[in-house]
C-alpha cells in the first residue's frame, strides 16, 4: 500500500513538472474554465446572488428600531380598528324580564332613543317572566355577535352562566337596575335602592300613629328587595316599630300581593303602615283596603312614582312614593353602552362610581339618587321635570 501512495505521488510530481514546462497549456485550461464560468445559467444564479447581497446589506443599514416598530404596528392596528368602527354599525342586544309593567316600558322608549341619538341599533328581548326565556334570548344576542348587552334580569342568580358565556367572548355586560349576582359583569347601572329603603321608612315614621308595620316587596330573587330591606331595617332597628311580617310577591304578580293584604286585614294585627315594593304593588293593597275598610286609612307608601300612584298621592289614597330618576338611568345606561362596545372606559369623573361586590368580585357601580315625593313637593319633582304631565296627574 506504500508503494501505491509513493507511485501516485511520482505521479502528481510529473503533472506538476509538464504543466510548467508548457505555459501555453496552462492558459489554455484557464481559458477553458472561464468559458465554462461565463454560461447562461451561471449568469442568472450571480445576478440573483448579487441581488440577494445588495438586498441583506439594504435591511440592514435600515433595521428599524423597538419603539419605531411598536409605533407602525400600533398605527397600523389604529387604522385597522378606525377603518372598523367607521363601517361597523354598533348593535346593542337589551334583555328585559318583561315589559307588563309601565315603568319598564318608559325605560326601554328612553333607552332605545338615546342609542339610536348616539348612532346604535338595540335588539330588544322580552322574556315575559320567564327565567328560561330570557337564557334562550340571552344565548340568541350572543349568536348574533352584538356589540354590548343591558340585561335586567328577572332572577340575580339565574343567569350567571349564559353572562360568562358572553363575556368569553368579548362581548361586554351591563346589568341594569337589577344587580346580577355571582357573574362578570361589566358595569352595574342602578338607583340606591338601599337608599330607596332608608327613605321610605324614614318618611313612614313621619307619617304612621301605630308601631305595626308591614312590608310586602316584590320577588325574593329581585336583588333590590334585598337591598331595600336593609335600608328599612338600618332606619327602623333603633325605633319601637315592630315589623310583622314580610310577603314577597312572586313574579310581581299583583293579585297575590291583593290577597295577601286582604289576609292582613282579616287574620293578622291590624295594619298601621304598609311599604310595598312598588307602585303596583302598592295600587293592589290600596285595592284591599278600600273593599274592607273604606273609611280607614292606613299609611301605604312604594316606588316608582308611576302615574297611578301620583293621582291616589293627589287624592290622598297613597301617601307618598320614591321617585326614581329611570330617563337618566335609562340614558346613562345607553351611553355606557356604547362607551363600552367601543372598548373605552366610563368616567369616573363625571358619574358616582362605587364598586358592589355580586359574588364574583367587585363590580364597577354607577348609583343614582331617589326622592321621595309627596303631595307636598310632587309638582316639582314630577311635573316640573316633564315626567308626569299636570293634567294626567290632575284629573
Amino acid at each position: 500500500m506504500l508503494k501505491k501512495y509513493n507511485n501516485s505521488i511520482q505521479r502528481n510530481v510529473r503533472h506538476s513538472e509538464r504543466n510548467n514546462r508548457h505555459p501555453e497549456h496552462n492558459n489554455r485550461h484557464s481559458e477553458l474554465v472561464s468559458e465554462s464560468l461565463t454560461s447562461p445559467l451561471l449568469n442568472k444564479l450571480l445576478t440573483i446572488a448579487i441581488f440577494c447581497l445588495m438586498l441583506i446589506l439594504n435591511t440592514s443599514c435600515h433595521k428599524q428600531t423597538p419603539r419605531e416598530t411598536s409605533r407602525q404596528t400600533h398605527q397600523t392596528r389604529t387604522t385597522r380598528q378606525t377603518s372598523q368602527s367607521s363601517s361597523h354599525q354598533l348593535t346593542i342586544g337589551f334583555s328585559i324580564d318583561t315589559l307588563a309593567i309601565e315603568r319598564w316600558q318608559r325605560d326601554m322608549d328612553v333607552f332605545i332613543n338615546k342609542a339610536k341619538e348616539l348612532g346604535a341599533d338595540v335588539i330588544v328581548q322580552n322574556a315575559g317572566n320567564s327565567i328560561e326565556e330570557q337564557n334562550r334570548q340571552l344565548m340568541y344576542l350572543l349568536e348574533r355577535n352584538v356589540d354590548a348587552v343591558v340585561v335586567l334580569p328577572k332572577d340575580a342568580e339565574s343567569i350567571t352562566e349564559s353572562v360568562q358565556k358572553l363575556r368569553a367572548k368579548g362581548i361586554p355586560v351591563i346589568s341594569y337596575d337589577r344587580l346580577t349576582l355571582n357573574s362578570d359583569i361589566s358595569l352595574y347601572l342602578t338607583i340606591d335602592s338601599e337608599k330607596v329603603g332608608e327613605q321610605m321608612a324614614q318618611e313612614m315614621l313621619r307619617r304612621a300613629k301605630g308601631e305595626n308595620w308591614y312590608c310586602i316587596l316584590g320577588p325574593a330573587e329581585d336583588y333590590n328587595m334585598t337591598l331595600i330591606m336593609e335600608g328599612i331595617d338600618r332606619i327602623i332597628r333603633t325605633t319601637p316599630v315592630h315589623l310583622n311580617h314580610t310577603f314577597y310577591t312572586d313574579g310581581w304578580n299583583y293579585d297575590l300581593s291583593y290577597q295577601e293584604m286582604v289576609r292582613i286585614l282579616k287574620e293578622d294585627i291590624f295594619p298601621d303602615a304598609i311599604i310595598c315594593g312598588n307602585d303596583a304593588v302598592a295600587a293592589s293593597v290600596i285595592d284591599a283596603i278600600n273593599r274592607y275598610y273604606p273609611d280607614t286609612h292606613i299609611p301605604v307608601c312604594g316606588q316608582d312614582a308611576d302615574i297611578s300612584a301620583c293621582q291616589y298621592i293627589v287624592q290622598g289614597k297613597q301617601d307618598f312614593t320614591i321617585y326614581k330618576p329611570i330617563i337618566q338611568l335609562a340614558e346613562v345606561a345607553a351611553e355606557c353602552a356604547v362607551h363600552l362596545a367601543h372598548q373605552e372606559d366610563i368616567s369616573e369623573n363625571r358619574f358616582r362610581i362605587r364598586p358592589i361586590n355580586n359574588g364574583y368580585g367587585d363590580i364597577p357601580t354607577i348609583w343614582l339618587e331617589p326622592t321621595y315625593v309627596d303631595k307636598y313637593n310632587l309638582d316639582k319633582v314630577i311635573i316640573d321635570s316633564g315626567f308626569h304631565s299636570a293634567s294626567s296627574i290632575y284629573k
